[in-house]
C-alpha cells in the first residue's frame, strides 16, 4: 500500500525546478503567474498578479502594482512596466519600474530604464540610459514661502535701467527697472 504522508510531502520534479528558479526573486508573492521557456507571446500582456517570464515576449508587458521577474532563459523584445522588475535574461526595450529595477549578473538589457531605485550586479550588460526619479514629497511651508533676500539681491545687482532678470527659465522675463523698491 501507499503511505499518504509520503505522497502529500512529495513534490513533482517540475515543481521543484520552478521553485529553485524563482528563489532568486524573493519579492514574488505566492500567486505568481509563470510563462515557461517554451512559450512565445506576441502582443500586449497585462495582469493583476506577479509574473515570472522565462519564455519569449514581443510587444508590451504592463503589471502596474505588481512585480515582474525576467528569468535567465527569457528573450524579451517589449516595453516592460511593473512595480518592481528583476532581470536575469535578455530584454530589448524600455523598462519602467515604479519602485525599483534590478539587473542580475546574467542580464542583457538594451533600452532605457526609468525607476526610483536601480541596482546592477557585476557582469550584467546594459546599453541605454537610466532615469532615476524621486518620490514626490509634499512641499514644506518654508519651501513654499518666497525668499525675499534672494529677490532683493537680484534687484540690487541690476543697476542699469534696461537690465532684465528672468524670474525662472520657463517664465516670461521681467524688467527690474519697473519694480519699485
Amino acid at each position: 500500500m501507499w503511505n499518504k504522508n509520503e505522497v502529500a510531502g512529495a513534490k513533482p520534479e517540475s515543481a521543484s525546478k520552478t521553485e529553485s528558479s524563482r528563489s532568486s526573486a524573493p519579492e514574488l508573492r505566492k500567486e505568481t503567474a509563470l510563462i515557461g521557456s517554451s512559450v512565445f507571446i506576441k502582443g500586449q500582456l497585462s495582469g493583476s498578479e506577479d509574473l515570472y517570464i522565462d519564455g519569449q515576449i514581443e510587444g508590451s508587458v504592463d503589471l502596474n502594482g505588481h512585480n515582474l521577474v525576467v528569468g535567465p532563459n527569457a528573450n524579451i523584445r517589449a516595453q516592460l512596466q511593473a512595480k518592481g522588475v528583476v532581470i536575469q535574461g535578455k530584454v530589448n526595450g524600455n523598462v519602467r519600474g515604479a519602485e525599483r529595477v534590478e539587473l542580475k549578473r546574467s542580464a542583457v538589457v538594451v533600452g532605457d530604464i526609468y525607476t526610483q531605485r536601480f541596482a546592477v550586479e557585476e557582469g550584467a550588460y546594459f546599453k541605454g540610459s537610466v532615469d532615476v526619479t524621486r518620490e514626490t514629497a509634499p512641499v514644506s511651508k518654508e519651501a513654499a514661502r518666497p525668499n525675499s533676500s534672494a529677490f532683493s539681491a537680484s534687484a540690487a545687482s541690476a543697476s542699469a535701467p534696461s537690465a532684465v532678470k528672468p524670474s525662472s527659465p520657463s517664465s516670461p522675463q521681467t524688467s527690474v527697472s519697473n519694480l519699485k523698491k
